[in-house]
């Protein structure tokens, strides 16, 4: 089966869960600026965790324009994906809320690194439906940066019980390196 029905599904979750996290931000009541100031941690959270699934829908984009088909463990892998990406909202409030607690933070990290493995996961998936030489595996090669992110999510998680603003500043490093869109598939896409 081709990849677009699986493609259109994780878009239209990706939205749903972006909506769920502005729906968070609640406005103050005062209409001073003053007023915003405990809102800016949960602001600052959201922004993070939209910059993250915007590099999850932008990647899992790129990652479908190289694959030819899908299979049911791709749809598994995929819904794998979507069930970790679902709980972004849930940890970005807590986390936002409670920004200088250990438990919050940590837990937004142990969403973030399930989120990676599952991606992980599904980028195995595809490349053992498509073939040891098909685009997509050229492309990832032994995907190093993938890697290193998880690695940094584990690494982040203990230090969030000593030092939560480390952690948060590892998540933030994180997304920085991904803002890029995946220039290893670009190359293959243009290449063709």
């Amino acid at each position: 089966m081709t990849t677009s029905r699986m493609e259109a599904f994780t878009d239209g979750v990706v939205a749903i869960l972006i909506t769920i996290m502005v729906l968070e931000l609640h406005a103050p009541e005062a209409v001073t600026w003053q007023a915003l100031q405990p809102v800016v941690p949960v602001f600052l959270a959201y922004v993070l965790s939209f910059v993250f699934l915007g590099i999850y829908w932008a990647n899992h984009h790129h990652m479908l324009q190289l694959a030819e088909r899908v299979n049911g463990a791709i749809l598994w892998a995929n819904l794998h994906l979507l069930f970790w990406l679902s709980l972004i909202p849930f940890a970005t409030a807590w986390m936002g809320e409670h920004h200088q607690a250990s438990t919050p933070t940590a837990l937004y990290g142990i969403v973030m690194f399930c989120s990676g493995m599952a991606y992980t996961v599904l980028q195995r998936a595809l490349i053992s439906e498509q073939g040891a030489s098909s685009p997509l595996a050229i492309a990832v090669g032994r995907d190093a940066k993938g890697l290193a992110s998880v690695a940094s999510y584990a690494i982040a998680i203990p230090i969030a019980f000593y030092r939560p603003v480390v952690s948060q500043l590892l998540y933030l490093a994180i997304a920085m390196m991904w803002l890029v869109p995946d220039r290893r598939i670009e190359r293959v896409l243009r290449e063709g």
